[in-house]
């Protein structure tokens, strides 16, 4: 049985539809990379599977499930429980994301009670733990500091921590190098396949950035106006690209983009 089963998914916003019809399965230790641009539903994808879409938004499906659950069930109550703890998001903006008055390890710390019967003085350890985990130096000085005092490679491990501190089976992570520059990305990005190895999560990428995409996906799904116009294996995809979007999104790439997923 596979993870994530999405069948049938569509979400209206009023008279406009923004997913239309999209399928796609989702395995246990695998990378999905949902790609295209911007506009295209790939982000509105990732959060109705958590049910963060605003009330005006209509979700729909013939089927929505996570871990055998069926999503469009769930109440409140549940949709809280899902989020970190069955399913991890990791947003673009981590400055956005954070409580600029809260030390970046109570953050931490919140989230892992959140998650965790345990008290203070445990929580506090534990993220601890993961920021030692997402291979932060000086974790300990690092817990005490604000959000404004990180770098934003920095501010980006604590996002991927708080994320991280219900011990999900699948992580979003949502355009999540965008903002940095060009070897801070790389950094995260090799955190993130390190992190999947060490814990057995499956990924489900979102993202524009083909380049990203051949590093770290071993499927893709290529979005188009909220549809899905083609879904391959990476190497087949970069190979021998079906769908003329998918020509015109790898030809749109300086010097056209190559598989360079680190074996």
């Amino acid at each position: 049985m596979s993870l994530l089963d999405v069948d049938g998914l569509d979400v209206d916003y009023g008279p406009h539809r923004a997913v239309r019809d999209l399928s796609f399965q989702l395995e246990p230790d695998e990378t999905l990379a949902l790609v295209g641009e911007s506009g295209c539903g790939k982000s509105t994808t990732g959060l109705a599977l958590l049910g963060l879409l605003p009330a005006a938004a209509k979700v729909r499906a013939r089927r929505l499930r996570f871990a055998g659950r069926d999503l469009l069930s769930l109440d409140e109550r549940g949709r809280r429980a899902l989020r970190g703890g069955g399913i991890g998001l990791v947003f673009q903006d981590a400055l956005s994301a954070l409580n600029p008055i809260m030390r970046v390890g109570e953050q931490v710390a919140e989230a892992v009670r959140l998650h965790h019967r345990c008290s203070r003085a445990q929580a506090a350890e534990r993220a601890l733990a993961l920021l030692r985990q997402l291979r932060i130096p000086e974790p300990q000085r690092r817990m005490r500091e604000y959000p404004h005092q990180l770098s934003g490679g920095m501010r980006q491990r604590i996002v991927i921590a708080i994320a991280l501190a219900g011990e999900p089976a699948l992580l979003i992570a949502d355009e999540p190098t965008t903002a940095l520059d060009v070897t801070i990305q790389a950094q995260i990005l090799a955190l993130l396949r390190e992190l999947q190895r060490e814990l057995g999560m499956a990924l489900l990428l979102i993202t524009h950035d083909l380049g990203v995409v051949a590093e770290m996906a071993d499927r893709v799904l290529v979005m188009r106006e909220g549809q899905a116009v083609e879904a391959r294996p990476a190497g087949e995809l970069f190979a021998a690209p079906a769908h003329p979007y998918t020509r015109l999104l790898l030809a749109s790439r300086p010097g056209h983009v190559t598989m360079e997923r680190a074996a």
